[in-house]
């Protein structure tokens, strides 16, 4: 556990923010071999298939993710207040909900994939890889739940490490048992699919077996878990507009496959392929504005709201430098990226295309998920909501359609910055106003449960 309420603001946020992005930057790496995999020996229709199943198993945990965000703020906020009893009652808490959700949600997923891929025009020849694919991954969804339940609480309390060494080891497993499965087995989508739940089964296990061993505080004992409704209430208040905010963010990128399907096999095999390298590119943001969170969420909780506006301006200010750099990496090398997973060599093109265009506004999207970051970190999670809704519904799919009418794919590609714009320019107006400082879940004067 980690205290971010003392020291050099940028210091602190970067050294927390590097572990996770370690530990993100190897979950993505086995994202991308394995899209490799399934490229180079299965082809692009189970490549469009695994990724076609990606939006519908975000849309299926994005509520629930969403509240567990909610959770973390809320164990921050009281770890920086030093209120060591309610941050176990807030473990315990989070620990039985996603349980339940995760059981709910298989459920759901298995009835209703085949009809959401039919729902979003996926071509006939690739929904039944699809289903295969989804059918075998939902099963591991209260493992996934799980582990990154339990990787988000470490976050909460100021260790982002711990989880980055379970992560690497659960993508190494998952590697090789892809490459036993479908090359060794000949196991198709349905081998990729259990790979993964095979692996994320066995990093929650692990990492429950590290905590219940050196951490006794943390200790996860099913049996003696109680769940507090007071403190479900306040992380349900700071995580349901992230969870309504996860899911529609969800949705829309389900309606933002029916755009791309309608231009065939070849555009979603390259959209998904751009999609791996472009999840790398948007991982420092994405781990800065989950560390800024934390720094926020400790320090509103200590009272320590000075600290906040110079942590801002030190991340940012790294954000932009290597904003800068990934942007010239991906267009330098946007071809032999793509060339990595196919050789059809109409893929290749559509997907280089897709790298030119969304590249050169890496910037605009780090700065806009940065102040995201401070905005949910203070527990202005409703704001955050309203802003990402707006530019992804009113601004995003509307564009992308739009301009794809006139321009084809070309277009649905210039929908995203123009998005990115928005959704910066709104963020930045709010952040300026400094009404999220008056939206701290911890009170000071708040007595101390027995």
């Amino acid at each position: 556990m980690r205290d971010l309420t003392e020291g050099k603001e940028g210091k602190l946020i970067l050294q927390f923010a590097l572990p996770m992005l370690l530990g993100n930057v190897f979950q993505q790496l086995y994202n991308v071999i394995d899209s490799i995999i399934i490229g180079k020996v299965l082809g692009n229709e189970a490549l469009a298939a695994v990724g076609a199943s990606f939006p519908l198993i975000f849309t299926l945990i994005s509520f629930v993710v969403g509240i567990a965000m909610g959770s973390t703020i809320v164990i921050a906020q009281y770890f920086g207040a030093k209120d060591m009893v309610r941050v176990k009652r807030a473990i315990d808490t989070l620990y039985i909900f996603m349980f339940f959700a995760s059981v709910a949600l298989t459920a759901v997923g298995l009835f209703a994939s085949e009809w959401v891929f039919k729902l979003i025009s996926l071509p006939d020849d690739v929904i039944p890889l699809a289903v295969d694919y989804f059918s075998i991954y939902s099963i591991g969804f209260v493992f996934f739940f799980g582990f990154h339940g339990t990787s988000a609480i470490l976050r909460g309390l100021g260790d982002s490490k711990t989880p980055v060494y379970f992560l690497i080891i659960a993508m190494l497993i998952n590697i090789a048992l892809d490459l036993f499965f479908v090359i060794g087995l000949g196991w198709g989508v349905k081998g990729v699919a259990a790979a993964t739940v095979i692996a994320q089964s066995g990093a929650f296990f692990t990492i429950i077996l590290y905590l219940n061993r050196y951490h006794s505080f943390l200790n996860f004992s099913p049996l003696k878990m109680r769940f507090n409704k007071e403190i479900f209430r306040k992380s349900l208040k700071i995580g349901l507009p992230s969870g309504v905010q996860q899911t529609f963010v969800a949705v829309g990128f389900l309606a933002l496959y029916r755009i791309v399907n309608m231009f065939g096999t070849p555009t979603i095999a390259a959209y998904t392929i751009a999609m791996r390298i472009d999840s790398f590119a948007v991982l420092p943001a994405m781990n800065f504005s989950a560390a800024i969170s934390t720094f926020v969420g400790q320090n509103i909780g200590a009272g320590k709201f000075e600290r906040i506006d110079r942590g801002l301006k030190s991340t940012l200010v790294m954000m932009a430098v290597v904003s800068i750099t990934i942007t010239g990496i991906a267009i330098i090398f946007a071809e032999p990226a793509i060339g990595l997973f196919t050789n059809d060599k109409e893929v290749i093109e559509i997907g280089k295309q897709y790298l030119y265009v969304v590249s050169a506004f890496y910037v605009v999207f780090a700065t806009m998920f940065v102040l995201m970051g401070l905005l949910r970190g203070a527990g202005d999670t409703l704001t955050s909501m309203f802003i990402t809704i707006l530019s992804l519904w009113v601004i995003r799919i509307p564009a992308s359609y739009f301009l794809s009418v006139e321009y084809g794919y070309m277009g649905i590609w210039w929908g995203i910055p123009v998005a990115w714009i928005i959704g910066l320019t709104l963020s930045y107006f709010y952040y300026k106003t400094g009404r999220w400082k008056k939206k701290a879940v911890v009170k000071h004067a708040e007595q101390k449960l027995d």
